[in-house]
């Protein structure tokens, strides 16, 4: 069982990613601003983890400084570079042309494994990217409506996905180093206070003044955030980069579904076709590893 854990975590990681659509829409409602919504996301994270390791592992505060650059690249451009080119490109695009450029994340990673790590990319892996960066087309809504794109909507689309890339990236090399508690801590010290160059303090006030802020701010920080960071990256200590960043395509479908579920939305036909393609592709990079495993 404990040499499935690994996969677990980055699948599970990948589901509390889908969730954030949920507190989205909830502080939304409320009259959050995108700003305020990234603050709450990466600074309240911040807050949180340093209560957490304070009382359970006061281990991850120690650090060689040399290390620093990776900590700050995760931080910075993997999750505060995310939000804000992510969040922007919405507001120039349909989500779904937001949605389906971002992954191409897993693309820049297997790329990234090839270049940097010599990663073989096999026929099965080729296969299942390909089999899921078409699920999430589809289940963007790709196939069924007209997309309107401007070139520097496209742009941040694309940076945002290298963005999301760019974490399983900095991960590999700071996990030859630390353990994944500290990866994950010293990442939000600079998401967090990165975050804070969007800080109105007069918004903050008035979102954590009302419960429905205070609630979607929680769920914000603890559900979408820290807890898939931590899964994901502990993850990442034993399943191969490119494999995972592609296993973690699972995010969309959990989406899909809570908008199946919460929303009512129904889905049609492209969409229930895409989270089919998204799982098969899932299930044969697994199979895959598993036939390695019993090789060796």
């Amino acid at each position: 069982m404990k040499r499935y854990l690994p996969y677990l975590c980055v699948v599970l990681g990948a589901a509390c990613w889908g969730t954030i659509g949920v507190f989205n829409r909830q502080l939304a409602a409320a009259g959050v601003t995108m700003g305020t919504t990234v603050v709450l996301r990466n600074t309240g994270a911040l807050v949180l983890l340093t209560v957490y390791f304070l009382c359970f592992r006061r281990q991850v505060f120690h650090i060689h400084w040399r290390h620093l650059p990776l900590f700050l690249g995760s931080g910075l451009i993997s999750v505060v570079g995310l939000s804000w080119t992510y969040f922007t490109c919405q507001r120039m695009c349909s989500l779904a042309v937001a949605a389906i450029l971002l992954y191409l994340a897993p693309s820049f990673v297997v790329i990234a494994g090839a270049v940097l790590w010599k990663a073989p990319l096999t026929p099965r892996r080729i296969a299942a990217l390909a089999l899921s960066l078409a699920g999430c087309a589809l289940v963007s809504g790709v196939a069924g409506g007209d997309l309107e794109v401007s070139a520097t909507g496209l742009l941040l689309g694309v940076a945002a996905g290298m963005c999301y890339a760019s974490y399983t990236v900095f991960a590999h090399y700071a996990l030859e180093h630390y353990d994944s508690y500290t990866m994950t801590y010293w990442t939000f010290v600079a998401a967090g206070l990165g975050a804070l160059v969007f800080l109105r303090p007069a918004d903050l006030a008035a979102t954590l003044s009302q419960p429905q802020g205070r609630l979607g701010a929680l769920g914000l920080a603890v559900v979408s955030t820290v807890l898939p960071y931590l899964l994901y990256t502990r993850g990442l200590e034993g399943v191969e980069s490119g494999l995972a960043s592609v296993m973690a395509n699972v995010e969309p479908v959990v989406a899909a579904l809570i908008g199946i579920l919460l929303f009512h939305e129904v889905p049609d036909l492209w969409t229930g076709l895409g989270i089919a393609l998204v799982l098969c592709g899932v299930v044969l990079l697994a199979a895959g590893k598993e036939k390695a495993n019993g090789k060796a």
